[in-house]
């Protein structure tokens, strides 16, 4: 991978763990998720109309892909205010892509490969050191319902966004739950919330996105993926430097193992 492509990658894993503590620590979660979709989705503007191609063929995926993000923004959102974002964020991260296997897998009846195999093993193994053997599986089955939303709208972009350029398939895909998600949340909640931090997490949202395309552009999918899903870690490390959370050596391990297995899928 070249130096460029490596960097720009490990600033979107860098910016991704960063936006999402930020949103961890808001006292309204929900409220501060809608007011930044409403920005990221206002930041995607130009550059979807500077680079404007969508087929009909992408119609029915950016619908598909639409339901499953409001999916998963929902329960990101609800997860980060009753959970710990070191126990969401490498669960939700990390198991995204061993259902993403399962879906290919079973659908287009793929066999997967030795390292991809692995990568499923090591996942399990390091999910197991985050989550702890004793530990409650309430906050653990939200992590896991965001994984399988995660999952899902990857696939079906990996197929859509082939009828369209990134941009304006990214920004037609938000659109829907940029104004069903604020409006489920409601007015008052809305007008409470701490509209600067709230906006960085949008504009920062788009720019990870934008990081990840710009090292595509320089480096292959599998590599540049390996490489963002350092982000769990990071987070993992931000989660006890920021919020003071409680994490150990043990699940500290558990984050890096899960980012190994996440490289062996990749690379698989």
């Amino acid at each position: 991978m070249p130096a460029s492509a490596l960097g720009l990658a490990l600033a979107a894993a860098c910016l991704h763990a960063l936006w999402n503590l930020l949103l961890a620590r808001q006292r309204d979660t929900e409220a501060a998720t809608a007011v930044s979709l409403v920005v990221f989705a206002l930041a995607l503007v130009p550059l979807a109309a500077a680079t404007w191609r969508v087929e009909g063929a992408a119609i029915p995926y950016i619908a598909g892909s639409a339901a499953l993000e409001l999916a998963y923004i929902a329960l990101l959102a609800a997860a980060y205010r009753r959970y710990e974002l070191s126990l969401v964020y490498p669960l939700g991260r990390g198991l995204a892509p061993v259902f993403a296997l399962v879906i290919v897998v079973a659908v287009a009846g793929a066999s997967p490969s030795t390292s991809e195999i692995a990568g499923v093993v090591a996942v399990a193994i390091g999910v197991m050191l985050v989550r702890g053997v004793r530990r409650s599986t309430r906050g653990s089955a939200f992590a896991v319902a965001i994984a399988a939303a995660i999952a899902g709208y990857t696939v079906v972009d990996r197929y859509g966004i082939h009828h369209a350029n990134a941009a304006p398939y990214l920004l037609l895909v938000m659109l829907g739950p940029a104004i069903a998600y604020p409006l489920s949340v409601g007015r008052a909640r809305l007008a409470v919330t701490p509209r600067p931090a709230a906006a960085v997490i949008g504009v920062a949202s788009a720019a990870t996105y934008l990081l990840v395309l710009l090292a595509l552009r320089l480096a292959s999918a599998p590599s540049v993926s390996a490489v963002r899903e350092t982000s769990v870690v990071i987070a993992v490390v931000l989660a006890r430097v920021f919020l003071d959370e409680p994490v150990g050596p043990r699940r500290l391990l558990g984050a890096l193992v899960v980012v190994l297995g996440v490289a062996l899928l990749a690379l698989g």
